[in-house]
């Protein structure tokens, strides 16, 4: 890290075996974790009148939680987790809920998948997943896999291979490991009785003639904002893709703040200068003693810090992903719905994501105020995250201006009063679309693309809808307060009627994928649930990939008004019409990912003796895109090919439309991680 050598080939080596470590063995390190913390199940709902008792009052934005949720395990989750603690996939970890399982993406006897840009062979410690026996226990690493006399071995083997990688016939069989004569991606196969997709031929097309066709050379490529779809190995270049590398441009880059929830960090250092950039990692670390190992184990890493968001209470999981990349003339924002692993980045060529970015230039006359209700909101979060001030101050020498366009929308995990509720979570998001001039009482047309699900019922469905249209949750709330649903049901029936379609893959899907059911690991959802007599199961379709053979891990949420929104009110813009607008961020659908609006009765203001409080599980982050009046009117057609066509030079449709409905279909089902890993190893 100081420029020795040595010193950045011990932090290479320190991070090669952390994703499998840090992900499964920070829980059990917790003498006070029960095994039913080895999986999270953040989709789960709360009740009725789920209270959440407030830790640090001090702090209203970001306040601990201790939320009362008994639906959230099941039998056959639990011995679900006891199977794979056995051994049936790679590694167990924390989930995602929203991330449920992490899991190798390789059958058995496959190896581990070659990154394409990077051609380094995985370590020793990688490739080889035993349980420990109560007799023979491994040295449990720390965060980064600090491990010294593993890293010293890894550090000769590393030398070792460094010398045979000289020799040209080595060189030559490398070639022929990273890609077959049809182009497949090596170590992955079909699933058995399986029909699986041919790759598409691996050579690049010509890109498409944009200013925003990436490149990894640093430069202010997008300063009006851009979505793309992550790049897959399995898949042809279009233009409308993007590399890790060319997100990070890292030939310049100073200081990376990165968020994620998964983390390979062999893989991520390899697409960074370990020497010149300075680094800071806003991570999942619940416990207290967690926390000070993490730090104690990096003290002596001069270029990289750690941030932790609180944790307290049930807040379950740090899901946001968002990245600031500061340049020596620009930083770029990026909101992605990728974790920072080489799977979720297309480099195995079995999953897709999109990711949102926008480069904003040091501002040139001094103290002009370019601030926006953007930035005003990306400040609010990072110091809910407790991100140090002076990290956070560095934006204020950069040209917001842009961001006027755009929305950033947060979920901050804990218990919010006062008036936080009105900031995040689904109540941040309609006061979001109202500040954008997006408000309209018209009804809408939504496509929620998700990667998980969770126990949905009418009124999150109902919450979620309103909030679309702008109201700031309180109209369900009152609704379902007073135990009335004739307000709501007035202004929102219309949601039922055929106009909310949630995308999710079901097991042919799944199983048709080039990785098959083996990278299906965080695409979580429960049987139990489905066939609840409370789950709406009309909404839900299919979700098959518009790059055949590629399993999604997208969150998106498409937005059409039945008539253009008129946005003369709003202060972001001098006016004109909007025909859609689409959320993009780490937010799956579920409660935990938005929150729930409940009942402070902790409260003792006599002049407002039920105000609300919002509570969240999670930590999320995302954009609202509007689609530029220019657009032709959204299809009349509610559900046709064409009815996502207003979105396709804004921001990419990745799964195919229209989705095949699950309703009526006895042989569609979707996808269930636990009854599928049930299935591939003998049942319970």
């Amino acid at each position: 890290m100081s420029g020795n050598d040595d010193m950045d080939e011990e932090l290479k080596a320190a991070i090669a075996a952390s994703l499998e470590d840090f992900q499964g063995s920070a829980r059990s390190r917790d003498p006070t974790s029960s095994k039913k913390q080895d999986v999270v199940d953040l989709t789960a709902d709360s009740d009725d009148g789920d209270e959440v008792e407030e830790i640090y009052p001090k702090s209203r934005s970001v306040i601990g939680s201790e939320t009362e949720d008994g639906d959230d395990y099941d039998e056959d989750l639990e011995r679900a987790i006891q199977i794979s603690m056995q051994g049936a996939p790679e590694k167990v970890g924390d989930s995602d809920g929203d991330e449920i399982v992490q899991m190798s993406t390789q059958k058995k006897d496959s190896p581990k998948p070659i990154s394409v840009e990077n051609d380094k062979k995985p370590s020793a410690q990688a490739q080889k997943e035993e349980q420990p026996t109560q007799e023979q226990k491994p040295s449990l690493p720390g965060i980064l896999g600090l491990d010294r006399k593993k890293m010293e071995e890894e550090r000769l083997a590393r030398l070792a291979k460094r010398k045979a990688d000289t020799l040209p016939d080595q060189r030559e069989a490398k070639q022929s490991r990273r890609e077959s004569p049809k182009g497949k991606r090596a170590g992955i196969k079909s699933p058995r009785k399986s029909p699986t997709p041919k790759p598409e031929p691996r050579k690049e097309q010509p890109k498409a003639k944009s200013v925003d066709t990436p490149t990894s050379t640093p430069s202010v490529q997008f300063p009006a904002g851009a979505i793309k779809k992550t790049w897959n190995a399995n898949a042809r270049r279009t233009g409308d893709d993007i590399k890790i590398n060319e997100v990070f441009q890292a030939s310049d880059l100073e200081l990376a703040i990165l968020s994620s929830f998964m983390w390979d960090m062999d893989w991520l250092f390899s697409n960074l200068d370990t020497k010149k950039t300075r680094f800071l990692l806003i991570m999942q670390a619940k416990e207290e003693s967690t926390r000070r190992q993490y730090e104690a184990e990096t003290a002596l890493m001069p270029n990289l810090r750690l941030c932790f968001p609180s944790m307290e209470g049930q807040v379950n999981c740090m899901h946001s992903k968002l990245m600031l990349l500061f340049h020596p003339g620009y930083v770029r924002i990026v909101i992605p719905t990728a974790n920072l692993t080489s799977f979720d980045w297309g480099h195995d060529g079995t999953m897709e994501n999109s990711v949102f970015l926008i480069d904003l230039p040091k501002k040139t006359g001094g103290n002009e105020d370019t601030k926006t209700a953007f930035y005003e909101e990306l400040v609010y979060f990072l110091k809910a995250s407790t991100l140090h001030d002076n990290i956070i101050a560095k934006l204020d020498t950069f040209d917001f201006s842009r961001t006027a366009k755009y929305a950033f929308v947060h979920t901050i995990g804990g218990s919010h009063t006062g008036e936080s509720w009105r900031r995040t979570g689904y109540c941040g998001l309609g006061r979001a679309v109202n500040s954008l001039g997006l408000r309209t009482s018209s009804p809408l047309n939504i496509d929620y693309v998700t990667s998980s699900l969770g126990s949905l019922n009418d009124d999150f469905l109902r919450s979620i809808y309103l909030a679309a249209q702008g109201d700031d949750g309180l109209t369900e709330y009152t609704a379902r307060a007073t135990k009335s649903k004739t307000t709501a049901d007035s202004n929102t029936h219309e949601w039922k009627d055929n106009r909310l379609r949630v995308y999710f893959p079901s097991e042919r899907t799944v199983k048709e994928t080039y990785g098959g059911p083996n990278s299906a690991g965080t695409i979580c959802f429960q049987s139990s649930w489905f066939n609840g007599p409370k789950f709406p199961s009309g909404i839900l379709r299919d979700c098959a990939s518009a790059r055949k053979g590629l399993l999604m891990h997208n969150k998106i949420m498409y937005v059409r008004p039945d008539e253009p929104i008129s946005r003369l009110n709003s202060n972001t813009t001098s006016g004109g019409t909007c025909p859609a607008w689409a959320y993009i961020g780490s937010a799956n659908l579920s409660e935990s990912a938005w929150g729930r609006l409940v009942q402070d009765r902790a409260s003792t203001v006599k002049s407002n003796p039920n105000p609300p409080k919002l509570n969240c599980r999670n930590w999320e982050c995302g954009v609202i895109v509007p689609v530029s009046e220019d657009e032709k009117k959204p299809d009349e057609d509610r559900e046709s090919g064409g009815m996502l066509d207003v979105f396709r030079s804004t921001v990419p449709v990745p799964m195919s439309v229209p989705g095949k409905k699950y309703e009526g279909d006895g042989r569609l089902k979707p996808w269930y991680f636990m009854e599928g890993m049930n299935s591939r190893f003998g049942g319970f």
